[in-house]
């Protein structure tokens, strides 16, 4: 896939005011997708489903970033940052996720879910700066 250096808004994906939802195993393979979801990242459901959720990660984001996310889940708490992802098609999207433990009627953690919403402009060039810094770090 070629990437691109287009953004697509929640509005370009016709998904103002509409949250978008995943869920995923205890490994991160998705289970569950709305569709705004859909929508917003380009894929259909069918190909998103069983696959892992790093399917729309950009490489643009610090490896650090997801080591921090699955840090605090495993732990059984919710995180809470934001993610450029990669869209089917090469653009990209932002948005700011919450993510938490799902857990069964007998307390036993079953997976993942996240929620997401969109970004502020200024928060997109102020993690844009934040994210390049830490990538450079890495390298």
């Amino acid at each position: 896939m070629e990437i691109k250096n287009e953004e697509v808004t929640f509005k370009d994906a016709g998904v103002e005011n509409k949250p978008i939802i995943s869920k995923t195993d205890l490994k991160g393979v998705i289970t569950f997708v709305n569709s705004a979801f859909c929508k917003l990242s380009g894929y259909e459901k069918d190909e998103l489903i069983g696959k892992p959720h790093n399917i729309v990660r950009h490489p643009d984001m610090p490896k650090s970033v997801f080591k921090n996310l699955w840090d605090t889940i495993e732990k059984n708490q919710s995180w809470r940052g934001i993610v450029k992802n990669l869209r089917k098609d090469g653009r990209y999207y932002w948005v700011e996720a919450f993510i938490e433990p799902m857990f069964d009627e007998n307390g036993k953690k079953i997976g993942y879910v996240s929620v997401r919403k969109p970004i502020s402009e200024h928060d997109k060039e102020k993690y844009s700066q934040i994210y390049a810094q830490m990538r450079k770090e890495e390298s």
